[in-house]
């Protein structure tokens, strides 16, 4: 069982040696195809592969990754980014991944890839198509955010990569290539979405409205769809139409069972109005919401957990029910005691309320409100 890992770098020197030590002892085959770096990317490429393209940069990833992808000898062929790291327990995951090639023969394998972290604890996690089998005609689609389309035998693996990022500056890159691409023809689905999301990150508000309102209309994965409601909230409230903000969130009813995510955000719209009633209603439905992140949702699991329980010690404090916003405080100081806002709160009850156990809350004042830290709900960039 033969393994080729396939890359594509530019300007990664700061990154690139982190990933490659982690990987090569893994792969029987590196091949490093480079877009035109100008720093020392290609030095140290070196030191852990000779099978080194220099390719000129199109505005167009998938073609990109399909010519590394075509130069692969191996079995099957897995790729990473230079900012992705495997840890050494993945390392031994690895292992256990190959025997289930050995035995299974898929033509495809999903992945978990966490891509967000509060130290060293993953906040952020979704599948990723990882590796696929030589020869299956298993090609990348997309000029940007590209991807491999399921097909055939697909499996799941425990297997895990780390995306670490890097300091690399990357500005409108992605934006331009996505209005060049609408330009020359007419969008898909899911890079009408991800078109949308770009023009929302750059705070092009009407344009993402208008695109993402057309996806919505249009047939497109459900999962993108619930997402778009999430950013077309955040375009139309931040456009100051604060009811279609809701309704937009509301919308993302018809396309699957509630998310956390969208939960804690109409809360969060409701608590913005000072309706702290409504907004303990959505609070309180998103820690009963179910994790869909084996399905690809854009989900942190804080929304499920911490943001949630955050947020109710503000709303139940402000509606003076202080047990309640006591008891929603210890929560979160058992999930996160080192938090900046568990801080303060642990704090704000001492300081008014002799104390912070539930025995001394109804000696707390309702007077002033608890200062908690609102979460932003960031829109996840992959």
């Amino acid at each position: 069982m033969k393994i080729s890992l396939c890359m594509i770098v530019k300007n990664e020197e700061e990154v690139l040696a982190r990933c490659l030590e982690s990987v090569q002892p893994l792969v029987d085959e590196l091949i490093v195809a480079d877009t035109g770096s100008d720093d020392g990317t290609l030095t140290i490429a070196r030191n852990y592969t000779d099978l080194i393209y220099q390719i000129p940069w199109e505005d167009d990833f998938a073609k990109a990754r399909n010519f590394a992808f075509s130069k692969a000898t191996g079995d099957y062929i897995m790729w990473l980014d230079a900012d992705d790291y495997i840890s050494p327990e993945n390392a031994k995951r690895f292992h256990a991944l190959k025997n289930m090639l050995l035995q299974e023969s898929p033509d495809m394998v999903m992945c978990p890839y966490d891509t967000s972290f509060d130290g060293d604890t993953p906040l952020f996690t979704f599948y990723r198509d990882r590796l696929v089998k030589n020869g299956a005609g298993l090609k990348w689609q997309g000029r940007v955010h590209e991807c491999i389309a399921p097909h055939g035998k697909v499996i799941r693996s425990e297997f895990r990569v780390f995306h670490l990022g890097s300091e690399k500056e990357r500005g409108r890159r992605n934006l331009h290539i996505y209005q060049k691409w609408a330009a020359e023809e007419p969008l898909g689905p899911r890079d009408q979405f991800y078109y949308g999301r770009e023009l929302y990150y750059h705070r092009l508000y009407t344009e993402s409205i208008s695109v993402l309102e057309e996806m919505l209309e249009g047939k497109g994965w459900y999962v993108n769809k619930i997402e778009a409601c999430k950013i077309l909230s955040a375009c139309y409230f931040a456009k100051g139409f604060s009811e279609k903000a809701k309704t937009a969130l509301f919308r993302s009813f018809c396309y699957g069972e509630p998310r956390a995510s969208v939960c804690c955000e109409i809360a969060k719209r409701f608590q913005q109005e000072n309706l702290y009633g409504e907004a303990v209603y959505w609070y309180e439905a998103a820690l009963n919401c179910k994790d869909h992140s084996s399905e690809g949702d854009f989900e942190e699991p804080e929304s499920r957990g911490f943001v949630p329980y955050l947020e109710l010690v503000c709303c139940y404090y402000a509606l003076g029910n202080t047990e309640k916003a006591v008891f929603y405080h210890k929560k979160t100081e058992r999930l996160f005691p080192n938090h900046s806002a568990v801080i303060f709160n642990k704090q704000f009850f001492i300081d008014k309320g002799r104390g912070y156990c539930s025995c001394s809350c109804k000696n707390i004042s309702n007077s002033i409100n608890v200062c908690t830290i609102f979460a932003d709900y960031p829109f996840n960039k992959r």
